[in-house]
């Protein structure tokens, strides 16, 4: 069967596109530019849309899509445990599940993947990710709450015919990715990319008697095809994708053949398998090139089998995804419109201490939205969806985004909108398991584990001056969004530091984000970028309303990077450093424990700086060296009750600040061109 799979994968591939990309392919449009940023905001986009470009994302190590945020301001990055070593994002001050994830614009990192999924996908793949915040288009779906994040990879008919980079650092981590290109015809391209990453020792920086890092490994094989024919205005991707993961956590001495489901040590295994299957034809209708009509299709198949000491976590998830959009204008490209139907099927095979939890949810859709611009000052994206879903009804989804430049380099940007999901609370929440608290439902009569499903109300504005100060480029930007929740699935860990309560929101929950930026060109190239962000997010919980746990209420972000000019050869050095301070965080409450297994009501504030060295030599060969949490803050106890993992007070899961210390890493990167 995997040697068939393998097979398959080398022949096959599936990937998603856009209106843009129809364009881009079709029209052969070359864009000349110097000295490309590598975080672009456009004063002309309706949308508070940050472009994160190839060039941003070779700044740092920058292994999986996890970690491909760890420069940019809009983004926040935690660990989620003290275990699996699994990071995870946070928009205006909510959490992933919160955040519509697209890859090539159909949504990828949902349900069974929401814990580990955006380290399944390797930023060497990635071409760009676009960050839009607020409510997202109605074109993608109607779960966007806080914000989208779209990821394309690299297209075949672009990249060049083979691409190495290998990495390996103090932590014991070694990653190799390879990508071959070949143009088969004057319409065809295809890609092989090859990805894979173990680790391989133990480590225990803070003597707890647990791993600070997991063992593991992962195999990441996807296979895309292109097809491009200006002549006719048609365009097809195709992909296909199959990787394995394995992840081994617990105490240094568990040993999962003799140790598993006993008391003897404790220890986790996290095995994932996922296959993936995609597919899109678009059409340019020839002399209108403002028309075109895209059909996307997509399956996947998520198989987790999992263990967290004596609990047990297994999922699969088997989805279908399908979305017809049609794109033209209304007299005049001034007003231009998309609309079109999509259908989404998802089977979930779940099972928590093998008590099944299974269930099927499909949803069927049909959306409109117009786009207006005058292509001087205004313009405004106004979209509805009407949808049915089997669980949740028929429900509408409203969507606002409006642009307006009211002097020269300047964009005032408003957007509003509603978002609906069905909270999957085991899923989401796995790294609950890996603790002795019980978790409890408190709803019984709604449509998913007894709960109604969540629903906001995301509405922000934004304000971006680009202009000189002493000669150079700067710009600053400000803005404000607040979510407000009419109801929510309520992760209660205030109540009891021994179990874990869900239920719907009685009561108010909100977030509001406050952000400012400001970027310089200090000199040529020589550029400083920082941000001060403040939230304010707070839930109405059973024991009283509190700051959402671990999120920092002040966090300042500071970016330096510096290149010399380019010599003989391509020869040049870059150097990149960040740094995020982070303010006190909420942390769940732990008051019932013995004092030696408590933790203070708020955590210290502290800092974290990462730098990277880069020497290209040619154009086509690079090392890099670099090196996280150079500065060594350590959170203290990142392991309550680690002397007794099966007693009353074991948690891993209450972790405001890395675990391992300073890490170093090198790598390279070869290309043939």
């Amino acid at each position: 069967m995997k040697k068939t799979l393998l097979f398959l994968i080398l022949l096959f591939s599936i990937s998603t596109f856009s209106q843009e990309d129809i364009k881009k392919d079709t029209l052969k449009t070359v864009t000349i530019e110097s000295n490309k940023k590598g975080l672009k905001k456009s004063i002309s986009g309706t949308a508070n849309t940050t472009l994160v470009t190839s060039k941003e994302l070779l700044k740092a190590a920058c292994c999986n899509l996890a970690e491909s945020f760890e420069t940019n301001p809009s983004i926040d990055v935690n660990f989620s445990d003290a275990l699996t070593g699994t990071k995870q994002i946070r928009m205006l001050g909510l959490t992933s599940p919160y955040i519509m994830i697209t890859e090539e614009n159909i949504p990828s990192v949902r349900g069974a993947s929401q814990a580990y999924g955006l380290s399944f996908t390797p930023g060497t793949w990635v071409e760009s990710i676009q960050i839009t915040k607020g409510a997202g288009s109605v074109v993608n779906g109607f779960e966007s709450i806080s914000g989208q994040i779209n990821t394309e990879l690299i297209k075949p008919i672009k990249d060049i015919p083979f691409f190495l980079n290998a990495y390996g650092s103090t932590d014991s981590r070694f990653e190799l990715n390879t990508h071959f290109n070949k143009k088969i015809s004057d319409y065809w391209s295809t890609s092989l990319f090859v990805h894979g990453n173990a680790r391989i020792s133990k480590n225990d920086m803070n003597d707890d008697g647990f791993l600070d890092n997991p063992l593991g490994k992962q195999i990441n094989v996807a296979n895309r095809w292109q097809y491009s024919n200006p002549n006719t205005g048609w365009v097809s991707f195709l992909n296909l994708r199959y990787m394995n993961d394995n992840k081994q956590t617990g105490q240094l001495d568990f040993d999962p053949d003799r140790d598993r489901f006993t008391t003897n040590y404790w220890g986790s295994e996290i095995s994932t398998e996922r296959i993936d299957f995609s597919s899109k034809l678009g059409y340019v209708f020839k002399d209108m090139p403002y028309q075109s009509i895209g059909f996307q299709n997509a399956f996947s198949s998520h198989n987790q089998q999992s263990y967290f000491g004596l609990n047990q976590y297994d999922i699969k998830q088997q989805s279908y995804y399908s979305n017809l959009i049609f794109n033209s204008i209304i007299n005049n490209t001034k007003h231009k419109f998309a609309t079109g139907l999509n259908f989404t099927y998802d089977k979930y095979s779940e099972f928590v201490n093998l008590f099944d939890v299974s269930r099927i949810d499909n949803s069927v859709g049909a959306f409109f939205e117009y786009n207006f611009d005058d292509n001087d000052k205004f313009s405004y994206i106004l979209g509805g969806r009407l949808d049915y879903h089997n669980r949740l009804g028929a429900f509408f989804t409203p969507r606002l985004h409006v642009k307006y430049n009211p002097w020269e380099k300047s964009v005032l940007r408003f957007s509003a909108g509603r978002g609906k999901r069905a909270a999957n609370v085991f899923a989401e929440n796995q790294n609950l398991f890996a603790s002795s608290r019980t978790f409890s439902i408190l709803n019984t009569n709604g449509e998913v584990y007894g709960l109604h499903p969540e629903i906001a109300w995301n509405y922000g504005i934004s304000f971006t001056q680009n202009f000189k100060l002493f000669g150079m480029n700067a710009d600053t930007t400000v803005d404000f969004y607040r979510t407000d929740f009419q109801n929510q699935a309520v992760v209660d860990v205030m109540n009891s530091p021994q179990q874990v309560l869900f239920y719907n929101l009685d009561g108010k929950s909100y977030a509001n984000s406050l952000q400012l930026d400001f970027n310089l060109e200090i000199i040529k190239h020589l550029n400083l970028r920082t941000a001060y962000k403040y939230f304010d997010s707070k839930t109405a919980y059973l024991s009283g309303s509190f700051q959402r746990p671990l999120q920092a209420r002040h966090r300042f972000f500071t970016n330096i990077e510096y290149a010399t000019h380019i010599v003989e050869k391509g020869r040049q050095w870059k150097f990149d450093f960040t740094a995020n301070w982070l303010g006190k965080q909420q942390l769940p409450y732990t008051g019932s424990n013995p004092p030696q297994e408590q933790l203070p009501e708020f955590s210290p504030s502290f800092a974290v700086m990462n730098a990277q060295i880069t020497r290209t030599f040619s154009s086509t060969f690079e090392l890099y060296l670099g090196g996280e949490n150079i500065g060594n803050y350590r959170q203290d106890k990142a392991i309550l009750g680690a002397d007794n993992p099966f007693g009353s007070n074991f948690d891993t899961s209450i972790i405001y600040a890395p675990v391992f210390g300073q890490m170093y890493y090198a790598g390279l990167r070869f290309k043939i061109k």
